[in-house]
């Protein structure tokens, strides 16, 4: 498992990023806290390329807080956009009226889509296709939010299609998430991330 040094971590943001208000030094205690029991991620170079693209990927996800939230948008948006009798709404297993908006995005990732939801209720054991705003909640965020990118779960591209080896694929690594949109923003926060993490490990 991975392992860093508190303060160095946050120095590390601090010196790459920017301030730290006290609710990102609350939520990055959490994620460290989970991070740091986390069966994924072993003590290696490509473990820590990984959990640094995934770190890239909340900030720009959570608008940089590093908490899980909503989706931004009303309902009428949602439904527009993810509803049954779209193309997306389709692909994303939206079956019944008012699914788009049910199911819209929340969390590290933005887990969007009833399929979706239906993969984090087995994960998680919570009923999320009952109880879809519990996807927002920070344990469950984060099971969500590494299982979904490290399976796949999203686009169907997944983690190990561009962390192998001493490869690091940061830009095309969006596809996990979203096509390539914002891809080389991203890319340069995972970079930012990797170094931080290389300088904080325990």
């Amino acid at each position: 498992m991975l392992a860093f040094n508190k303060n160095k971590l946050l120095d590390g943001y601090f010196k790459r990023f920017g301030p730290l208000t006290n609710e990102l030094v609350e939520a990055f205690a959490f994620l460290f806290g989970k991070i740091g029991s986390d069966q994924n991620f072993n003590d290696s170079d490509t473990d820590r390329r990984k959990l640094a693209y995934c770190l890239a990927t909340f900030k720009w996800e959570t608008a940089h807080t590093m908490r899980p939230i909503d989706e931004r948008g009303g309902d009428a948006y949602f439904n527009k956009r993810y509803g049954p009798q779209t193309s997306v709404g389709k692909m994303l297993g939206n079956t019944k009226a008012g699914d788009g908006a049910l199911y819209h995005g929340r969390g590290y990732v933005q887990i969007t889509g009833r399929r979706n939801y239906a993969k984090a209720k087995t994960l998680t054991g919570v009923d999320l296709i009952a109880e879809p705003a519990r996807a927002k909640e920070p344990d469950i965020a984060y099971q969500i939010a590494m299982q979904g990118m490290k399976d796949g779960w999203f686009t169907g591209k997944k983690l190990a299609n561009y962390f192998v080896g001493d490869t690091a694929d940061y830009f095309n690594a969006r596809k996990i998430i979203n096509g390539l949109d914002q891809a080389e923003k991203i890319a340069d926060i995972a970079r930012g991330y990797s170094e931080i993490l290389r300088e904080a490990k325990a």
